[in-house]
């Protein structure tokens, strides 16, 4: 009898129609943030909001592939109109990050507007412990933070790193793989670790 049973519940995803799979799966995610209803999530992005479902916007005819996170003692990711957010992408808040209209980000990118850990030692393993036990940590202290935007039509190249506190102006280009520790100017191109200004872009 029980293998009867096994073997029914074995065979039951097969009987679930894909497209009624991927419907739940998109309700699940849209429960998760407050998505414009032509923003388009697809199969491999990720919202992990530990916050409130307004505390993630995302904006009309964006496609997000990436993953977009907020964290228990904070963070708040307002994503702007017809936006490109690329696999593999991170987009990790625990302040704030506002990403405005038209931006492309590539696949591989990663963007914190935290360093993540406490620098203490100490604190950091009982960050860590508390993480893998399921703490509380909506009161967590030590972890430095500062808010990142990216202005409207900026294109962040693959594999790039944003770091906390920097602004990205309109119409910026980052290249791949580069380190922007510091705000980039409104039509700048940059790149390289840490990334530097090469040139112009244009509207």
């Amino acid at each position: 009898m029980a293998a009867k049973l096994i073997g029914r519940l074995a065979r039951l995803p097969a009987a679930i129609p894909r497209k009624a799979l991927r419907a739940l799966r998109v309700r699940q995610k849209r429960a998760r943030c407050d998505a414009h209803a032509l923003a388009v999530l697809h199969d491999d992005c990720r919202i992990n909001n530990h916050r409130d479902r307004s505390d993630i916007r995302i904006g009309r005819g964006t496609h997000v592939l990436s993953t977009i996170q907020t964290l228990e003692h904070g963070g708040r990711v307002e994503i702007g109109e017809y936006c490109y957010l690329g696999e593999r992408s991170y987009i990790w808040s625990s302040e704030r990050i506002v990403i405005g209209d038209r931006v492309m980000i590539s696949h591989g990118v990663n963007i914190h507007d935290n360093i993540s850990h406490p620098i203490s030692a100490q604190a950091r393993h009982e960050h860590y412990r508390g993480m893998i036990e399921g703490a509380d940590l909506s009161n967590l202290k030590g972890v430095a933070s500062a808010p990142v935007t990216i202005g409207d039509d900026a294109w962040i190249g693959f594999n790039a790193t944003i770091l906390k506190g920097v602004t990205i102006g309109r119409g910026a280009i980052v290249g791949a793989c580069s380190l922007v520790t510091e705000d980039v100017p409104d039509w700048t191109i940059v790149v390289g670790s840490p990334a530097r200004e090469i040139g112009k872009s244009e509207p």
